[in-house]
């Protein structure tokens, strides 16, 4: 149905919840007893969950009957400012379709002349400042909708980053529009790192569904410690369950990508057999690296693609090689990322 077209339903609505927009709540039981979350609903099937008190990332995500997201045994936690050491933060790891790596450190833990950092950094346990709602409006016609927040990672005589982050959409329009803009609020140089944890599950994703990318594999894609099936098909393939991905196994590629001439690199996930495809756009400039991490273990099955500003090697790493990110005070950065469902004849054009 094209809700987009107002002739469908004009006169036979009373409120624009009916076909969608967007709702927040508290959780009241389990883990996440207390956190704030919000529902988004699209009107197309396509309806997610943001949970703003993890930086306003997204949790679970679904087209119709179909989860599009990997959701850990974890599952949806409330924060832990400080699980910010060694691999904790794998402690508090819910999966989901959107996890954000940084804002300072994107990778494993490590330590060096400018401090000490846990696994992929802060920035999700970190409650968001929620600034305002916009809502669908059925009566003038205005069919977009748009939750804005802010997430600062700041301490005292130190770095002090600030992320501003609008996620928006339109009614009748099965994606997901990420905005995100990185401040140096501080008064010196601030080391930044950034990558988004796109996590897929079942089932979109399931065995034979194809990986969608274009670009050049760097040397952590040839480890000799990839599975075989991986060295078959080159990560543009995802495996049934394996033995060899238990604990801690896994395969991972860090990948140059190739953008188009508008400058985006497209990506994503196309399941031919169930007709569903997610389609990841974003800029190559602002994100010049992806990622394609994937877990093939038993009852623990997720494969992620990972825009990034740099390959997950850490902030130690960055700086010895010389690509870390120093942002000037009152610098700043933008990155825009579009997630869209694909379905019908749609999936199967989905190449690059």
């Amino acid at each position: 149905m094209n809700l987009g077209n107002p002739q469908i339903w004009k006169d036979k609505l009373s409120n624009a919840q009916q076909i969608g927009g967007i709702e927040t709540s508290i959780l009241d039981n389990g883990a996440g007893k207390g956190v704030r979350i919000a529902w988004v609903n699209t009107g197309t099937g396509l309806r997610y969950k943001l949970v703003l008190d993890r930086g306003m990332d997204i949790l679970d995500a679904f087209f119709n009957e179909n989860s599009l997201a990997w959701i850990s045994h974890a599952g949806l936690t409330a924060p832990q400012p400080f699980s910010n050491q060694g691999i904790d933060w794998l402690r508090t790891f819910g999966g989901g379709l959107l996890t954000t790596c940084g804002l300072s450190n994107a990778g494993p833990p490590n330590t060096d002349e400018g401090g000490s950092r846990g696994l992929h950094g802060n920035y999700s346990n970190t409650p968001a400042e929620l600034i305002s709602i916009k809502q669908p409006d059925i009566f003038s016609g205005d069919l977009s909708f748009e939750i804005v927040a802010k997430v600062r990672e700041t301490t005292t005589f130190g770095p002090s980053l600030e992320m501003h982050r609008s996620i928006s959409g339109t009614l009748g329009n099965p994606e997901i529009r990420i905005k995100d803009v990185v401040n140096n609020r501080g008064n010196a140089p601030a080391p930044h790192m950034l990558l988004y944890h796109i996590n897929c599950g079942w089932p979109l994703i399931d065995e034979g569904t194809r990986i969608v990318w274009k670009g050049e594999k760097k040397p952590k894609a040839t480890d000799a410690n990839n599975t075989d099936f991986n060295r078959k098909y080159e990560f543009t393939r995802c495996a049934a369950p394996m033995d060899a991905h238990a604990g801690f196994g896994e395969d991972v590629a860090f990948i140059d990508p190739k953008a188009d001439s508008q400058d985006q690199v497209i990506c994503g996930y196309a399941n031919d057999q169930l007709g569903l495809a997610l389609k990841i756009s974003f800029s190559k400039k602002q994100m010049p690296w992806l990622i394609n991490w994937q877990h093939w273990g038993r009852n623990e099955y997720v494969t992620a693609l990972e825009p990034a500003t740099h390959p997950p090697i850490g902030q130690a790493a960055a700086r010895e090689n010389g690509t870390l990110i120093l942002l000037e005070p009152g610098e700043s950065r933008t990155y825009d990322l579009r997630l869209e469902v694909l379905t019908g004849q749609k999936v199967k054009e989905f190449k690059v």
